[in-house]
C-alpha cells in the first residue's frame, strides 16, 4: 500500500464543478463538499484499476487537498494525481465555469428552471448543473465518447454508470470481446454541453434547450471558454496514447434518428475536414471514419461517427428493411462496429481509421463497407447481434428501467430459437 497527498485545485473552481452533496440521492452518502470530492476520486481510482483505494479530502488555504492510499507504487499514484490536477486545471475542466457565466449573462441558463419537466415525476422540475466527466477514467482511458450532456440522473445517483446508456454500452463493449477488467477503460465521456439536466434514453427532454449552436457558443472558440477541444485534447493525449502517427481513437456518438447534438458540433467545428455529401455539403454520416488534428501541432485523432449508445433502445424496432435504420439490426451491428472500432487501436495505436473500420465492419456485415443488412461470417457473433436485439426490443419500464433478458439469456433465447439468430423472427414468442 502506498500514500500520497496533492492539491487538487481552489475551491472557488471546484465547488462550481462538483455539485453540492445535497443534489445526490440520500441513499449515496454525501454530507459535504469534502466528500462530493472524495466521492468521485474514488471512482477514478476505481475505473483506472487500483485496488483497495481510499480517499479524503480537505479544504486547507482555499485548495482542495486529497489524501490517496492504494494497493499501488509511489509512482502509480503520483501518475494518477498529475492527470488528476491536470484534468481539473482552470484551462482545461475549468473552461467549463466560463460558459456557465456566459449562458448566465445572456439569461439562457436553465430558462425552464422550476417547471416540471415532463410528465415523468421522477425528473421533477427543470435544473441545470456544471456537470464535467466525474468519476470517470483519469488516466487509462485507450478511447474516447464525444456525447451530448448528461442526464441529471448521473448527478443524483453520483455516477455515470448507473444510467440506462452506460450499461448498455458496457453490454456493447463486453460483447465484442472485450476484457471485463478493461471495460472501464472505454467508456470515459466528453460532452459538447457539460451540463447535467433532466432527461435521458427512457425519459427525454421535451425541448432542447443544448442545441449545437449552444456547444459552439459557450464551450468552444476563444481560449477563455474552449472548454470542449481542450477537454478531448487533454484525453486522448493520456498516458495510454502510444501511437506515433495517432493519438487515442474517438468515437462521435449521435445520428438524426436520436440525439445528433455531439456529430453536429464536430461537423461544425472540423467542417474543413469532413466529406461532402452529393450537395457539397459536410456530413457526419454514422459510421463515417477519418482523422482531425484537435490543435495545430498535435497528433491527429481517429474518429468515428456513431449511434448514441442508447439510440437502439430508444428507437429501434423490427422492419422490413434490416439494411437501415431504425431497424434493430442494423443498430445493434453499427454499435459492435463502433466500440470494435476502438478496441482495434489497443492492440494498433496507429492503425488507419479507414482499416480499423474495415475490419470491424468485415466482422459485423461480412463486407468493409458496413453497408447491406448485417451477416457476420461468425455464427456467435450473429447470435450476439440476435442476443443484444433481445436485449433492446424486450424492456421492463422498472424501476428501475431494465432490459427483460440478461445478455446470456437473450444468448441463450438466440441460440435455441432454431431460427438462425434473428430477433425479429422470434420477436414473437418473447
Amino acid at each position: 500500500m502506498a500514500t500520497i497527498r496533492y492539491a487538487l485545485g481552489p475551491v472557488s473552481l471546484l465547488d462550481a464543478l462538483f455539485p453540492p452533496a445535497e443534489l445526490a440521492n440520500a441513499n449515496v452518502g454525501l454530507t459535504d463538499q469534502c466528500s462530493v470530492v472524495a466521492h468521485y476520486t474514488r471512482q477514478s481510482l476505481d475505473a483506472d484499476g487500483f485496488a483497495d483505494a481510499r480517499v479524503a479530502a480537505h479544504v486547507d488555504g482555499a485548495q482542495y487537498h486529497i489524501v490517496l492510499t492504494a494497493d499501488a507504487d509511489t509512482d502509480a499514484l503520483n501518475a494518477f494525481a498529475a492527470q488528476h490536477q491536470a484534468l481539473f486545471h482552470a484551462n482545461r475542466a475549468g473552461l467549463a465555469v466560463e460558459g456557465a457565466r456566459l449562458l448566465r449573462a445572456f439569461n439562457v441558463w436553465n430558462p425552464m428552471e422550476g417547471f416540471p419537466v415532463n410528465a415523468d415525476t421522477d425528473d421533477g422540475t427543470c435544473k441545470w448543473h456544471l456537470f464535467p466527466p466525474l468519476g470517470l477514467n483519469v488516466m487509462g482511458q485507450r478511447g474516447l465518447l464525444l456525447m451530448h450532456y448528461p442526464p441529471w440522473q448521473v448527478l443524483q445517483q453520483a455516477t455515470f454508470l448507473d444510467c440506462m446508456t452506460a450499461r448498455r454500452w458496457n453490454t456493447i463493449l463486453h460483447a465484442v470481446g472485450i476484457p471485463t477488467d478493461e471495460i472501464s477503460r472505454y467508456r470515459t465521456i466528453v460532452d459538447v454541453n457539460p451540463i447535467a439536466a433532466p432527461g435521458a434514453g427512457q425519459s427525454e427532454y421535451p425541448n432542447d434547450y443544448f442545441p449545437i449552436m449552444m456547444a459552439s457558443a459557450f464551450f468552444d472558440g476563444a481560449p477563455e471558454r474552449n472548454y470542449i477541444r481542450r477537454m478531448l485534447d487533454h484525453y486522448v493525449n493520456g498516458p495510454e496514447a502510444r501511437g506515433d502517427r495517432f493519438t487515442l481513437p474517438l468515437l462521435v456518438c449521435g445520428s438524426p434518428l436520436y440525439d445528433p447534438q455531439a456529430p453536429g458540433w464536430f461537423r461544425v467545428a472540423f467542417k474543413d475536414h469532413m466529406p461532402l455529401d452529393k450537395n457539397g455539403t459536410p456530413e457526419t454520416a454514422v459510421l463515417q471514419a477519418g482523422e482531425v488534428r484537435l490543435t495545430p501541432d498535435g497528433r491527429k485523432t481517429p474518429y468515428l461517427i456513431a449511434n448514441h449508445m442508447i439510440a437502439a433502445g430508444v428507437t429501434g424496432k423490427c422492419t422490413d428493411d434490416p439494411a437501415a435504420l431504425p431497424d434493430i439490426r442494423m443498430y445493434e451491428a453499427q454499435d459492435c462496429v463502433a466500440a470494435s472500432f476502438l478496441h482495434a487501436y489497443a492492440t494498433d495505436p496507429d492503425m488507419d481509421p479507414q482499416d480499423a473500420k474495415a475490419r470491424a465492419c468485415t466482422r459485423w456485415f461480412g463486407n468493409p463497407e458496413g453497408i447491406g443488412p448485417p451477416h457476420p461470417a461468425d455464427p456467435r457473433d450473429a447470435q450476439i447481434l440476435c442476443a443484444l436485439a433481445q436485449m433492446d426490443l424486450f424492456f421492463c419500464p422498472g424501476p428501475p428501467p431494465h432490459p427483460k433478458y440478461t445478455f446470456e439469456q437473450a444468448m441463450a433465447r438466440c441460440a435455441g430459437a432454431g431460427n438462425d439468430a434473428c430477433a425479429c423472427a422470434i420477436a414473437q414468442g418473447s
